[in-house]
């Protein structure tokens, strides 16, 4: 039996992906380990599928200055001997990696292991812990075809992102029911990310006397982000997170507003919903999200408003702009070059094992 350790964490973003390859590589037989850290959210995420999670200590890399920076190298090498130790013990032909930073231990154990290892990059520009993951990757994925020219020729593979089955069937009347909506009122689904974003949720909030009128909104807005004073605000449901519920959810939704990660806005593309995307902004990040967003707007995907320009004027306006006429961002994502990356991947991954 072919045996892999799948890695990534740190967000969902970095743990979906693997999910969506677990169906077929159960039916290839494949006996499937996971390498996560302590208590991340990846490890809450694995362990409904009943597959063996081990945990390893894990740090952060940060370009900017926190007293954290003096401490996380030593959880990171911590980190990097107990991976090795797994290696040792659990002797897998082939690591696959989402990146974040707990797989960087995990992929320099593999080559110190001279076990193959193949990663994949979400955004368009490569992160720090995928940039220190590369030398030792023997293939590295992605997701935007102008991500290429950031990787190595020999090793750069354009797959797409792997997208869970489950989303592409949900049940719009389960998901009328769970928010008590009635079916006569257009619906708009409002994800802000894996832990939410306080910003965008207070835009929305401020703005449901306007949109309940004539919209119903969904609203996903992080753990801990629950507002009690609106749990019977008619035409409004708020949940922290959704995970089953997700694609019920997505199957009512006649638009989504959003933040930019790579694996969110490639999900929506993949169902065809018109959508608003909001990407972090680069104060609080490295501008990913702006550029993955602005490549979505460049291809006729999105409609995207900046962080900095979000307001309840430029959220109605962008709202009533998609209702107006979604067709040509309709036509734009079904006519997209979407590709079939769970095969891509999967094929890399037999490859590799093979050797």
């Amino acid at each position: 039996m072919k045996r892999i350790i799948l890695t990534g964490g740190g967000t969902a973003g970095h743990v979906t992906p693997n999910i969506a390859l677990l169906p077929k590589l159960k039916s290839l037989g494949y006996d499937i380990h996971y390498i996560g850290s302590y208590q991340g959210i990846e490890k809450k995420l694995i362990e409904e599928y009943d597959i063996p999670y081990h945990s390893i200590s894990s740090g952060k890399f940060r370009r900017y200055f926190d007293i954290k920076n003096f401490t996380d190298p030593f959880k990171v090498l911590k980190g990097y001997a107990q991976a090795i130790r797994w290696m040792k013990k659990l002797k897998p032909d082939v690591i696959f990696s989402k990146g974040g930073f707990v797989s960087v231990p995990v992929i320099l154990a593999a080559k110190h292991c001279k076990i193959p290892a193949i990663i994949h990059e979400s955004d368009l520009t490569p992160g720090l812990a995928n940039k220190l993951a590369i030398p030792a990757a023997q293939k590295v994925c992605c997701n935007f075809p102008e991500t290429v020219k950031y990787l190595p020729p020999e090793k750069a593979v354009l797959s797409g992102s792997p997208i869970r089955k489950e989303l592409l069937s949900g049940n719009p009347v389960r998901a009328l029911e769970l928010c008590h909506f009635t079916a006569n009122k257009k619906v708009i689904l409002v994800v802000g990310g894996s832990t939410g974003s306080q910003f965008i949720n207070k835009v929305i909030r401020e703005s449901l006397p306007e949109l309940c009128q004539t919209y119903q909104i969904i609203h996903l807005c992080g753990k801990g982000n629950l507002d009690p004073s609106l749990d019977n605000y008619n035409g409004y449901a708020q949940f922290e997170y959704a995970k089953k519920e997700l694609s019920d959810f997505f199957a009512i939704s006649d638009l989504v507003i959003s933040r930019a990660g790579a694996n969110a806005i490639c999900e929506i593309l993949a169902l065809h919903i018109p959508n608003i995307l909001i990407p972090l902004s680069a104060n609080a990040s490295r501008g990913d999200q702006i550029l993955n967003a602005r490549s979505f707007e460049k291809q006729g995907f999105s409609y995207v408003i900046e962080e900095e320009q979000l307001t309840k004027d430029s959220l109605s306006n962008a709202i009533q702009h998609m209702f107006h006429d979604p067709t040509p961002y309709m036509h734009a994502m079904e006519n997209s070059q979407q590709l079939n990356s769970i095969d891509t991947i999967i094929q890399l991954i037999e490859e590799a094992a093979a050797k």
